[in-house]
């Protein structure tokens, strides 16, 4: 008698593919095809954009992928979001890499190595990589605080391009990274009050910069780890800058000469 068990049944679900990324606007797009013009899938766009798109498109057509001008309405369901500026490319997903022992050595080519702790807004992240990128940095760290946020649609969209020049690892354990970089980067966190001014920093290397969570700043056990404390002076009007805006600040005036 054949047997009635389905074909296959029984057998382990085959792992889905992971959604792709959707990298939205103009720099955004530029960065991810000129850093990794492989992991583009597909790209659509408005005809608005067709002198940036055209370059894009014959590149994709030499390696026989798909390019698609579309209407705002359809661009917009693509892209997720009304704020795609006209351009959405699809990409292999991209996250946090673990981070290796010994620390990899990209970490050490820029003189502010941005260090995220437990920042959650994917927003943030965007903008902190955008501004850290301006200023040089080439790597970010991203603490294992579950609160912390990973590469995502919207941190890349806010990023406008700044994440594909950086390398971003992922902690596992905050705390002990930190200890371990502590002879090769001066680690200083960024507080809101009571912290000297950046100016006053050493110079001497490199400055592992933490960045803490919006609410409540880093946590005491990455606050421990620090051997420095740094604050911005303000009028006093408002309590503090948003973390980004902050991040830019202080990068600005730590790349700049020592008082």
């Amino acid at each position: 008698m054949p047997s009635q068990i389905p074909e296959g049944w029984g057998e382990a679900p085959r792992p889905r593919r992971p959604e792709p990324a959707r990298i939205c606007g103009v720099n955004a797009v530029r960065a991810l095809f000129l850093r990794r013009p492989e992991a583009v899938i597909r790209l659509h766009y408005l005809a608005e954009r067709r002198p940036v798109a055209g370059p894009l498109c014959r590149y994709l057509a030499r390696h026989h992928k798909a390019y698609r001008e579309v209407l705002d309405d359809e661009l917009t369901r693509i892209a997720g979001t009304e704020h795609h500026g006209g351009i959405v490319a699809l990409a292999e997903p991209r996250r946090a890499l673990p981070m290796p022992n010994p620390p990899p050595p990209i970490l050490f080519a820029g003189s502010v190595l941005p260090v995220l702790d437990g920042i959650g807004n994917p927003h943030n992240l965007g903008a902190i990589a955008r501004g850290a990128a301006f200023f040089g940095a080439k790597a970010m760290i991203l603490s294992d605080d579950p609160r912390q946020a990973d590469l995502s649609d919207a941190a890349y969209r806010t990023s406008e391009g700044g994440l594909e020049h950086m390398a971003v690892f992922r902690a596992e354990h905050l705390p002990s990274l930190l200890r371990r970089l502590s002879g090769q980067f001066l680690v200083t966190a960024a507080v809101a009050a009571g912290g000297q001014p950046p100016h006053a920093l050493p110079r001497g290397k490199p400055i592992a910069l933490v960045l803490g969570n919006e609410e409540s700043g880093p946590s005491p056990e990455v606050l421990a780890c620090c051997e420095a404390r740094i604050t911005l002076a303000g009028s006093g009007l408002v309590e503090s800058l948003n973390v980004a805006a902050a991040t830019a600040v202080l990068m600005h005036a730590l790349m700049g000469p020592k008082a």
